[in-house]
Parts: structure tokens; C-alpha cells; sequence
């Protein structure tokens, strides 16, 4: 979100998932998309052997898309900036930009010219490995296309410069104009079905519901005015999710409250996160199974999932639409929003007039989203009625009659032009080295979802993947003398946890494999509490790991 807002002026995926039936290129990138996206990979597939679209494939590991693909590059871990300045560099050089768009519907383009002009292909195969002929190939099909399309994901996110990352995929697309389409556009892939509708309604340390900065004087009144006088809004920015925990250690924060997250295995640096958990005053966990964080909690709270509950979800591509209850709630279990509002209630009556309670008694999900349509303007056009009778609506929908907005920008940019931001390539600051020599890189597999708190309890999905396996080149493994199956350990600066490998070329030479599903093998153990500087997001995909074997499971 930091590098597309501060780029175009909205962090949400720009345009719809449909516009890949429309278009004629499409690049992704930092995604494996048909393991953790497989419905969009479908229709990715489809377009490129039924429509003849062209696919580009940017990624270290040989993904499933890799099959239908035009172009694979693969560049070393870390040194995205480098080939996307690369590919910038071509496009300029053969004339494939678009003069017309950029005079009109940008600034700052100059200046990335300047920088791209040193980011010859001989330049950018030295960085990065990807042979120079290739480069240039990738460069001239994006360029050369009517309609292009960018996906990306953590892969692009999850380093110590992602924000560069995505600014850098920002200008690309610019560059040639793919904005205001269908067919085109800059879209990120969510990494959870609600990431998109959290965001949008205030789950940011530094915004109010519709992103509107905690900071103005003018934001805070209106939200005063909406949810109650007598409340007085902090104009502070709060902590983001990786600065909370080092508080902790630091003596800041005291209580803590973790709704349907599993920290202890997903966030980085993860003996940091269970240092932090237990010097807490009080934890409260609320969730649907007792996970490996509730175990650090002084009180637990049943959720309910989404099948017991009533609501809307807000999709990748900015879609709100209604979930419905399919079950009732066990008895005494309540819906997550009835918690929250009744401990706030408590705490309000402590200390304020009954006239600040009444702010919080909601009679149902329905009453919560007429506020949301108050406090969002881009959202002030949905209802549940409109739901009901036309599906799914994509933001902005600013007032009733109001189709939905299937792609972003065709009018222009909420800042008045793109902001384009040249950016100079720079290393990570953990490379592999001779007592780390390999990198370690994580992310989702087919089976499981996140730290499987829910599918790993599904009989078929467990037998489908019972255990942890670590993906290993088979030329590194021939050097560490594994073979398939063995067990081994992996060691970074932080800890070590062990497993069983499985030799593939899905891997690059260099770089080993692993998820974060499994308890037994807690991957994020061992990785980085760098963080990039603007989003705070930790270098998950940057990580320098050495693998020995071991004889048997060692305790």
C-alpha cells in the first residue's frame, strides 16, 4: 500500500480480476499465484491459450505459471529494483513508452529516465543473473502490448526495500500508459480475503476509516462529529504490527489484544515475538482454535468463523460483498464485533457518560456497515440492499446510483498526476556469506493457509501435506551431501529448526525453500527483524540460512 499510494494515490490493486479476459500481456511477479491465488492463475492460463495473451513470469523459483509462460526471468533473491530499472531501460531506449501519457498524467518520469539510462541489460545481467537477451525480451512484449497487466505479492513486498519494489512496478506501468483501462493496470495479489476491507476501514496505525490521516485537524472533528462529541481523537499515530512487539521488550506497551492471529509462528524474528508475549501485562487472544499464541494468554476469547457470522468482505479487487450466516453460533459464542463493542462499553462506563456508551450499542452487523457508508466515502453508495439484489460492488461507489468502479484512474489520479520515484538499486543488508552461505525464502503452499491453524485440523488437507519438507537445489544438495528425505538443519543468526528436505529445480542454485504452515518446524525462528522503511513489512524473503544433515530427528 505505501509504494502505490505515495505513487498514484490509492494502495488497492487498480484494476479487476475480469480485465485479464481483456488483455494482452500480463506480467507476474512475486507471486505464485497458482498455489496461493489458483482461481486468478485459472483465468491467467486461460487467457494465454485461448486468447493468445502473453505471459512473463519474474520470479527466483520455478513457479507453476513458469509452464505457460513466454518469458521466465529469474533473478537472484533481492535485486528486483535492479531488473525492473532493467526493463524501464529498454522501453525508453526502443521508444515503447508512451510520451503522450507521461506529458500529461505524470511527474517525475525525467528523473527515473536519468537513473534507468545506467541500467543497461549487460549491467542488470551482472546483478542479478537474468541474461541480458532475455531482459530485453521481457522489456519489448510488455512495452510493445496494447493492454498490460502487472500482479505481484509478498514476493515483491517482503524485502528490506519492497516499498522501492512496488514504487519501481508503479513507474514501469506508467511508463507505458497501462492505467485507466480495462486490460490494464498495477494489482496487487491480498494475502487474506479481508486484507483489502481491513484496510480500507481504518486497520492502520496512522488513518481513520477511508485512509483519512489521523494527523489532520480537520479528519479528526469529522470523525468526532460521526461517532461521538464527547470522544476526543488522538491526532498520534500509533505503532504498526512489527514495531508493537520490540515496544514491548522496550517497556512501552502493556496489554495487548490479538484477534485471529498466530504471531509466534508468522511474524519474523519469532523469539522475539514470544520474548515480548510473555513480558506482557496482559494478553488477551481471541480466536476460533487455541493456537501457539493463545498459549501466552492470560484470557482467551471464542471467535466464531465466517460461517456463523454476518457481514461483507472486501476482496483484492476492491469488491464488497456480503457473507452471510450459514450456522448459528454455539451457545454463548458471539460474533467478534459484539465483543469488541461490549468491552468497550465496560471500559467507556468506568470513565464516561452514559451518552459516550451509547456510541457503541450496535443491534446488528447491518447497523455497523450504514456507519462504515458514513465514514468512507467510497463506500457510501453500497447497502446491503444493492448487495442483495446486484452482487458484488467495487469501491469507489460513491452515492447509490452509482455503477461501482471496475478499474481506477480513467479520469485521472486523486493527486492530480502519478508521482513517479526513480530508485537506485541497492543490496540487502543480510546476504549469504561463508558461514551463511544460502538464502532462505518462505511462503504458502497448496494445502495449507498461513500457520494452519485451520487447515492443518482438516483430515483431507493434512494427509495431503502431513509435514514440512525444505526445498533444496539438487546441485546445493549434492555440496551438503543430502539426498531426498534426509533430515537437516537449518541455522540463520537468529536460531535453528530442522526438517526433511525434498530436492527440486524449483529452487535456484543458492537459495533453499520453506512455508510457515507447521508448528513442528517454525520457519520464522530463523527470519529477519529487518523491515523495510516505509511499510514496516519484515524481509521475510531475505534471509541467509547454512544447511547441515543431521542423523534422524534430533530433539
Amino acid at each position: 500500500m505505501a509504494g502505490l499510494a505515495a505513487t498514484l494515490g490509492s494502495g488497492a490493486m487498480s484494476n479487476s480480476i475480469a480485465g485479464v479476459d481483456e488483455t494482452d500481456c500480463i506480467l507476474v511477479t512475486g507471486s505464485n499465484t497458482a498455489q496461493t491465488h489458483p482461481l486468478i492463475a485459472a483465468r491467467i492460463r486461460r487467457a494465454v491459450e485461448r486468447k493468445g495473451a502473453k505471459l512473463i513470469v519474474i520470479d527466483p523459483r520455478k513457479v507453476d505459471l513458469v509452464r505457460n509462460a513466454h518469458v521466465w526471468l529469474r533473478p537472484r533473491p533481492g535485486t528486483d529494483v535492479a531488473w525492473i530499472n532493467g526493463m524501464l531501460h529498454v522501453i525508453f531506449k526502443e521508444g515503447l513508452w508512451n510520451r503522450d501519457f507521461v506529458a500529461t498524467q505524470c511527474e517525475g518520469m525525467e528523473e527515473v529516465r536519468r537513473v534507468v539510462s545506467a541500467y543497461t541489460p549487460e549491467r542488470v545481467q551482472q546483478i542479478t543473473g537474468i541474461p541480458a537477451d532475455d531482459l530485453i525480451q521481457a522489456a519489448m512484449c510488455y512495452g510493445e502490448a496494447d493492454r498490460a497487466m502487472i500482479f505481484y505479492a509478498m514476493g515483491i513486498t517482503q524485502h528490506e526495500h519492497g516499498t522501492d519494489n512496488v514504487k519501481s512496478l508503479a513507474s514501469l506501468c506508467l511508463s507505458c500508459g497501462q492505467l485507466g483501462r480495462a486490460g490494464t493496470g498495477i494489482n496487487p495479489l491480498r494475502g487474506q480475503n479481508n486484507v483489502q476491507g481491513a484496510c480500507d476501514l481504518g486497520a492502520l496505525p496512522n488513518v481513520f476509516p477511508g485512509y483519512a490521516p489521523v494527523a489532520e485537524p480537520e479528519v479528526r472533528t469529522r470523525f468526532q462529529t460521526l461517532w461521538n462529541p464527547a470522544f476526543e481523537l488522538s491526532k498520534n499515530s500509533g505503532l504498526c504490527a512489527t514495531e508493537m512487539f520490540p515496544n514491548v521488550v522496550q517497556g512501552g506497551v502493556k496489554g495487548m489484544y490479538i484477534l485471529g492471529e498466530n504471531p509466534v509462528l508468522s511474524d519474523a524474528d519469532a523469539s522475539h515475538v514470544t520474548e515480548a508475549l510473555g513480558a506482557l501485562d496482559f494478553l488477551v487472544v481471541q480466536d476460533i482454535f487455541f493456537t501457539e499464541t493463545a498459549k501466552y494468554a492470560h484470557v482467551i476469547l471464542p471467535g466464531i468463523s465466517f460461517a456463523e457470522k454476518n457481514g461483507t468482505f472486501t476482496n483484492a479487487e476492491r469488491r464488497v460483498q456480503r457473507v452471510r450466516r450459514a450456522i448459528s453460533p454455539l451457545n454463548g459464542f458471539r460474533a467478534e464485533w459484539k465483543i469488541v463493542a461490549e468491552l468497550a462499553a465496560r471500559m467507556l462506563e468506568r470513565g464516561e457518560s452514559r451518552e459516550a456508551l451509547r456510541s457503541w450499542g450496535y443491534d446488528s452487523a447491518w447497523e455497523i456497515f450504514e456507519e462504515i457508508r458514513e465514514a468512507v466515502p467510497a463506500y457510501a453508495g453500497i447497502s446491503y440492499g444493492r448487495l442483495e439484489e446486484e452482487g458484488g460492488l467495487q469501491w469507489p461507489c460513491p452515492d447509490l446510483d452509482h455503477p461501482g468502479t471496475p478499474f481506477l484512474y480513467a479520469k485521472g489520479f486523486p493527486r492530480g498526476k502519478a508521482r513517479c520515484f526513480p530508485v537506485e538499486f541497492a543490496s540487502a543488508t543480510e546476504v549469504p556469506d561463508h558461514e551463511y552461505p544460502l538464502y532462505l525464502t518462505t511462503g504458502r503452499g497448496r494445502f495449507h493457509y498461513h500457520t494452519g491453524s485451520m487447515t492443518r485440523r482438516s483430515v483431507g488437507l493434512d494427509q495431503m501435506a502431513p509435514e514440512e519438507f525444505i526445498e533444496i537445489h539438487p546441485l546445493d544438495a549434492e555440496k551438503l551431501g543430502v539426498q531426498e528425505g534426509d533430515w537437516v538443519r537449518i541455522t540463520s543468526r537468529r536460531g535453528a529448526v530442522q526438517a526433511r528436505c525434498t530436492l527440486t529445480d524449483r529452487c535456484v542454485q543458492g537459495q533453499v525453500f520453506a512455508t510457515f504452515h507447521f508448528s513442528e518446524v517454525p520457519i520464522n525462528r530463523l527470519t529477519s527483524g529487518i523491515v523495510d522503511k516505509d511499510a514496516k513489512i519484515p524481509a521475510y524473503k531475505e534471509c541467509a540460512v547454512r544447511v547441515e544433515k543431521i542423523i534422524g530427528n534430533e530433539e
